[in-house]
């Protein structure tokens, strides 16, 4: 086929479902309702190998539409609909995927409700992201202390329904340890406010006619009548077996009963979090990381019972893999100073071991012990592998580290070659004390299977994560993901630990009978029986309920693989850039100032994210490669007639819903160098256009940008005249009604020209500057010209000059041949060619002969490079 064909996305709704969601638009609901093949497909994955594409996508505003929602659902002819809560889609083992309908509770319910830094509490909404709510309660002096990697777009929701936990947890605890209250949504839509209540008060409570009474009941039963088999199966680990966790629902210290450490970790299987009360931790004013260096990573693990005992806060370690991997990354730049390589020695692991403290002297009391002995083990002839150590006691240099470390999980996803790290066994906790030899045995399973992997964690908790490289669009490799799994689910049961020690269960629940063994995984069925009977909350997730015939879901789930290889191995390899997202979700960073991405920072809307763009991308692969059509060949366009003809008819096209999303991409490349892996939104979208409007016509205002480098060079002539002409009131109107083309901007009066020749600066030729002689050349900083700051802000690239001027160098300014990046923009791709190969011309002499070229527009520089 060689003309881009119509796609048709997969068939309709179920009626029931239709029904429901239009009796839910009948009703007192006020959040979205997304039925969009695209929206649908954004919530189909997450950081996982998974991938299950949903019904339809709900957005709350308020625990009221969540009420709203799950009374609904509580009718009897909606019992066979399923719902799973979903925050910010950072889980690495499927939790939030199901084929039911996904609540979205990220999208609104994001607020930070009140703040008593007196009494030390926080009350949230569950779509607040932790960064967000640090940032918070930093001016306070406060922070929400359990951590994670992907902090800066992981829900507090989402944290507490896999009962989340990371650096520095033997200090700080599980999210679990943090939560004073949880006000929950169950099936029927009842509201459970639920917190510590005595014996006395919860045996009243179970007393109720309603799901809250026999959750209560059923709560009391197990976790007070089964306690002392709940005593002998739970390991004594920091990362204790959550999902439901009914050794710490009862205290029997305090005689009380807590239905939130049954909600923490249940991955919505029993309700939906709406709002958490947490308490807060003052932050530590005085803190110092000791990176410990060592010959190899086996060395680092061995190492870290002694660095525990130092009284540390934390105990961090990484690989040699994800050390060489930050070598070749962006941030090496700022973390080399920090760990600087040992002399004769080569540094194949680090430990980084934090001390923080609100007592000076206690912190440095610690930190100075551990030094002396790091001496004293470095100058010994058993040195235990420890190379060197340097310290960081200022919170930039500290940061910066740890920017690396929450790195590691997307520079391994930047392994060059088809397999590539993947996350389905990389959580496992053991006790720390056995982490070495486990983690030898769980080298040789890798080995045995000739894979790579990479690892990093924490060390002081025993948990460590490792990522072996997979490529599961191979068949063999999703075998092999199967039989890797069965035998560390194994291998951590005979060492007295646990599958799943921060990341929770998902698509790994198929194991956790054998974890709680038959009688307690029992109790765990009654009491998802007690609230939620008929199996809609997030259904074979954790367990099941004991009436009906219902399955735990399993690792042998349907995975992205499955998809993407129905897709030709050459249009992936051709598709790279848009193939390799792994779902890490960088690109939903919360922080403002982080540069990507600007169309989902102002939207909100994940379509219009790095990892959005990817995952519509691949299906429009996947469509038109199941259809016939080779999307790595030049698109051959359609009759005008017929293109203008089609435009009647696109709305029901899938390839009308992916341009929606690429056409909001600014084209600014902040992705290309901000995505650990690479994602290059602005070429793919490139492509993209060019194929789609071989069959659509094209907007006239497209055809303006086309040619803008072109008719600005010559508006920029006459500034002031090309200004009074664009400006005015009527080719405004004209410009915007009959074009769509707005906002146009004023030419720089005086142009660049004039201030060039006024300052006396030199503006050659390529010839000219390869005429002069080799030294005066060195001298040279050649600015090569981009039309938005030449003709549109002049005054930026004269002030470069004297900025260039002042530290010795010459300025010197090529003649304008433009760079093509409005025809590369809009798809434009032949012409975009042709523009390229003249700009070759003029620099690619200057390059060969170390010329030094500078851009002074960022995305247009990124162009010239590409």
């Amino acid at each position: 086929m060689t003309q881009l064909p119509k796609l048709v996305a997969e068939s309709g709704l179920p009626q029931v479902t239709r029904d429901f969601l239009r009796e839910l638009s009948d009703s007192s609901y006020s959040g979205d309702v997304d039925v969009s093949y695209s929206g649908r497909l954004i919530a189909a994955t997450d950081n996982s190998v998974y991938q299950q594409i949903p019904q339809g996508v709900l957005s709350p505003r308020s625990a009221a539409d969540l009420e709203v929602i799950l009374k609904l659902a509580g009718q009897s002819q909606y019992n066979e609909i399923q719902f799973s809560p979903r925050g910010g889609g950072t889980g690495t083992n499927g939790q939030s995927l199901t084929p039911g309908l996904v609540v979205d509770m990220s999208r609104h319910m994001n607020q930070v409700l009140e703040i008593d830094p007196e009494q030390g509490w926080v009350r949230v909404q569950a779509g607040v992201i932790k960064d967000q709510l640090n940032d918070a309660l930093r001016p306070l002096g406060y922070f929400f202390s359990p951590d994670l990697s992907t902090s800066n777009r992981a829900t507090l929701g989402g944290m507490i329904n896999t009962d989340a936990s990371g650096q520095g947890s033997l200090v700080y605890g599980k999210t679990s340890d943090h939560i004073l209250a949880l006000a929950t949504i169950l099936v029927g839509g009842e509201r459970l406010d639920s917190g510590p209540v005595s014996l006395q008060q919860a045996q009243t409570l179970s007393e109720q006619d309603n799901a809250r009474g026999r959750l209560y009941r059923q709560a009391l039963d197990t976790c007070i009548g089964y306690r002392d088999e709940i005593e002998a199966k739970f390991p004594p680990l920091n990362r204790f077996l959550t999902g439901y966790d009914l050794k710490h629902c009862y205290d029997p210290e305090h005689n009380n009963l807590d239905l939130s450490r049954l909600i923490a970790g249940s991955e919505g299987t029993l309700g939906f979090v709406a709002e958490a009360k947490l308490n807060i931790t003052p932050i530590p004013k005085y803190r110092t990381l000791i990176n410990v260096k060592y010959s190899d990573f086996q060395a680092a693990l061995r190492n870290a019972p002694f660095l525990v005992q130092a009284n540390a806060t934390s105990v961090e370690t990484i690989d040699s893999k994800v050390l060489n991997l930050a070598r070749q990354d962006i941030i090496w730049h700022s973390v080399e100073p920090l760990l600087t390589d040992v002399e004769g020695q080569t540094m194949d692991g680090i430990n980084m071991v934090e001390f923080a403290s609100t007592d000076e002297q206690d912190n440095q009391t610690k930190i100075d012990a551990l030094c002396k002995r790091l001496d004293q083990l470095i100058k010994s002839k058993d040195n235990q592998g420890v190379i060197g150590y340097q310290i960081c006691d200022d919170l930039a240099s500290i940061q910066t580290i740890y920017a690396m470390r929450k790195k590691s999980v997307g520079l391994l996803g930047a392994t060059k070659g088809r397999r590539k790290p993947v996350a389905f066994a990389e959580d496992t906790a053991v006790p720390p004390e056995k982490l070495a030899d486990f983690i030898m045995e769980f080298r040789a399973i890798l080995d045995e299977a000739q894979l790579h992997y990479g690892m990093f964690g924490h060390a002081d908790a025993g948990v460590l994560h490792v990522r072996p490289a997979l490529d599961l669009t191979e068949p063999e490799d999703e075998t092999l993901l199967r039989q890797i799994s069965d035998k560390v689910a194994a291998l951590t049961e005979k060492y007295g630990g646990l599958m799943w020690g921060e990341h929770g269960k998902g698509y790994r629940s198929e194991y956790a009978p054998a974890f709680f063994g038959e009688q307690l995984f029992t109790e765990l069925r009654k009491i998802k029986t007690a609230v939620d009977p008929h199996n809609q909350l997030n259904p074979g997730k954790i367990c099941t309920p004991l009436q009906g015939d219902h399955n735990l879901v399993s690792v042998d789930a349907t995975k992205r693989g499955y998809f993407d290889r129905q897709i030709p191995v050459t249009t992936r390899d051709s598709y790279r850039n848009a193939m390799d997202c792994n779902g890490n979700g960088l690109c939903f960073n919360y922080d403002a100032a982080a540069v990507m991405c600007p169309s989902y920072k102002v939207t909100g809307d994940r379509r219009y994210s790095p990892k959005g763009r990817s995952s519509l991308m691949r299906e429009w692969l996947r469509l038109n490669s199941n259809a016939g059509y080779d999307a790595t060949q030049t698109a051959t366009p359609l009759p005008w007639f017929k293109r203008w003809l089609n435009n009647f008819t696109r709305d029901d096209d899938f390839s009308a819903e992916v341009k929606q999303s690429i056409d909001k991409c600014l084209a600014c490349k902040a992705c290309t160098n901000q995505c650990p892996v690479s994602v290059d939104v602005p070429t793919f979208k490139a492509r993209f256009l060019e194929h789609y409007y071989s069959r659509y016509s094209r907007p006239l205002k497209d055809n303006l940008v086309k040619t803008v480098e072109t008719t600005a060079k010559w508006g920029a002539k006459l500034p002031r005249f090309s200004n009074l002409l664009v400006n005015n009131p009527i080719t405004k109107s004209v410009l915007a009604n009959a074009v769509g083309y707005v906002d146009t901007p004023s030419f720089s009066a005086p142009n660049l020209s004039s201030r060039w020749s006024k300052a006396g600066y030199l503006q050659l030729t390529t010839e000219q500057i390869l005429a002069a002689d080799a030294q005066q050349r060195s001298n040279y900083v050649v600015i090569v010209q981009d039309p938005f700051t030449s003709f549109y802000e002049a005054e930026v690239v004269e002030a470069f000059a004297h900025v260039v001027k002042r530290l010795g160098y010459t300025p010197v300014l090529l003649p304008f041949k433009g760079h093509g990046k409005a025809q590369h923009v809009k798809g434009y791709l032949q012409a975009f060619e042709q523009t390229a190969r003249r700009v070759a011309e003029q620099l690619l002499p200057l390059h060969e002969a170390s010329v030094d070229l500078v851009g002074v527009d960022s995305s247009t520089a990124l162009v010239f490079r590409d």
